[in-house]
């Protein structure tokens, strides 16, 4: 009896432990996400709130599916457009197929880029000497001191055609006018990269920092290039990390409004100003809840398959 008692009270323990996950999961994510679905199936309405009820005063169920037809018009043809390589100038007709294309391939690109440029960062801080070790993850964290927004706003004063770049190129006598460095798809990922960079440094750190220094020199003794030893040993053994790094990356660049909004451009519409557009120009709450909906959904599925290979892994 002296014994089940304390393996109970552990069974207890640790029940709440793993609640409390779950909780914080169904407060800060289903329930807001299944307020966004039933807003989805609505009808724009001027009232307040501005979209019809999901129930009709007789009880009776009020659903719309105009909302996810609208998204979806003309997809195929719309699509073709986008993926067809001999036609640069159309871009088809559905604006919000063409918004989620330009977001999913910008937080691509920059996954991408933040993963070449941080892999090596992360890879050279694993290996420093513990005494500075501290002090260069500090400085990977400098950024996130100031504030996000001030961040990109200082970029403006970089990169803009009398920025502070232009103008010291010019008096340097490199260039004669003004690059257009600015409000086009180079400052977006430029500032895109800056802006999410720690999150691939640090997750990658913390998988390399990990690696037992004797599985390399086992693989020298054994004749094995630095290269080669690379890409069979430290490569495999950091996968975790450069997913979870990717995944940190992908994720919120997908929804990203600020930077798009600051420096992007016309030409780089992605589904956050779509978002805002649809909300609060448009104050179409129902088919902006479906384009969210579709976003969501769109970020779940590689979340999905991480979690089924990372199970599979385990």
């Amino acid at each position: 009896m002296s014994e089940h008692n304390p393996k109970s009270r552990r069974r207890a323990t640790a029940k709440w432990v793993i609640a409390v996950p779950y909780v914080w999961l169904i407060l800060l994510f289903l329930v807001p996400f299944f307020i966004v679905l039933k807003i989805s199936f609505a009808e724009q309405e001027l009232s307040i709130p501005p979209f019809t009820p999901l129930f009709n005063e007789d009880g009776s169920l009020h659903i719309v599916w105009q909302n996810y037809k609208d998204i979806f018009a003309n997809f195929g043809s719309s699509l073709w457009a986008l993926l067809n390589p001999f036609d640069d100038g159309n871009k088809g007709d559905n604006i919000y197929l063409l918004t989620y294309w330009l977001s999913i391939k910008t937080a691509l690109s920059t996954t991408i880029i933040c993963l070449l440029l941080g892999y090596p960062m992360a890879y050279a801080i694993s290996r420093a000497n513990p005494a500075i070790r501290n002090g260069l993850l500090l400085a990977v964290m400098l950024p996130f001191w100031t504030s996000f927004l001030l961040r990109v706003y200082a970029w403006i004063g970089l990169l803009g055609h009398n920025g502070i770049i232009n103008n010291y190129l010019m008096q340097w006598g490199i260039i004669k006018e003004p690059l257009d460095l600015f409000y086009n798809t180079f400052s977006l990922n430029l500032v895109m990269v800056y802006a999410y960079l720690p999150f691939m440094v640090l997750p990658l750190y913390t998988q390399l920092v990990k690696l037992d220094n004797r599985l390399l020199e086992a693989a020298a003794d054994l004749g094995a290039h630095p290269i080669k030893a690379f890409f069979t040993i430290t490569l495999p053994l950091s996968k975790m990390g450069i997913v979870a790094g990717s995944m940190l990356v992908f994720i919120p660049a997908v929804g990203e409004y600020v930077i798009p909004e600051l420096v992007g451009g016309p030409d780089n519409l992605m589904i956050g100003k779509t978002l805002w557009m649809t909300f609060f120009d448009a104050n179409n709450w129902p088919l902006a809840s479906a384009v969210a909906v579709v976003m969501v959904l769109l970020l779940v599925v590689p979340m999905a398959l991480f979690q089924h290979y990372k199970e599979r892994e385990i």
